[in-house]
């Protein structure tokens, strides 16, 4: 043992979420059958398991599109029930679906205003869209048609979207299910730079 001091230990961090023994069934089917985690700020995590095994039901869960059975959520360590999507969206939970929810003949600006509160000019929007766009490495055009876009490029319209929206939180449901390889790989490269 010497004599210098030790420093001292920084405080543990408060997750942003954390899931305590979330149970849900439908039926006698069991979906989620006490799940517990932690997600902290700036942390990437992967929901692995086969079809069916309960990964979109749980994030569905945390975006407040269903409620479990059994089993608590914590925002930022305080226990919380999350209703609806647009609780889960005013905590600072955002989520882009597998299925996309775009309006084919919209530009993508239009489309993303639709997500936006009412009173930003589609100029506007367009502006923050390009910043974004550049700052992530998205590449997506505010003025596009989105029926003129592959699919690669409208999840990337969806991610804007969500981000554009600030959330604390990002949750993808099957992000890479309709990628190519090199779609996928651009995608985690976003996701390492919005961490």
């Amino acid at each position: 043992m010497n004599g210098s001091p030790r420093p001292a230990a920084s405080p543990p961090q408060v997750a942003l979420l954390t899931a305590t023994g979330i149970c849900k069934h439908f039926g006698d089917f069991t979906a989620n059958d006490d799940v517990s985690f932690r997600i902290g700020a700036g942390e990437i995590h992967a929901l692995l398991g086969e079809n069916g095994a309960g990964k979109s039901t749980f994030v569905k869960m945390v975006y407040g599109l269903l409620h479990p059975d059994s089993g608590m959520f914590e925002w930022r360590g305080a226990p919380v029930v999350i209703r609806n999507p647009q609780h889960a969206r005013d905590l600072g939970i955002g989520m882009v679906f597998q299925h996309f929810s775009l309006f084919q003949a919209l530009t993508v600006a239009e489309n993303i205003a639709l997500a936006m509160p009412p009173g930003e000019s589609i100029e506007s929007l367009s502006d923050r869209v390009r910043a974004m766009s550049s700052e992530y490495g998205i590449g997506v055009d505010p003025d596009a048609r989105v029926h003129n876009l592959s699919v690669g490029e409208q999840q990337r319209v969806e991610i804007v979207r969500c981000l554009l929206q600030d959330p604390a939180l990002l949750i993808m449901d099957e992000p890479t299910s309709v990628l190519t390889p090199q779609e996928s790989e651009q995608l985690f490269g976003v996701l390492r730079r919005f961490a």
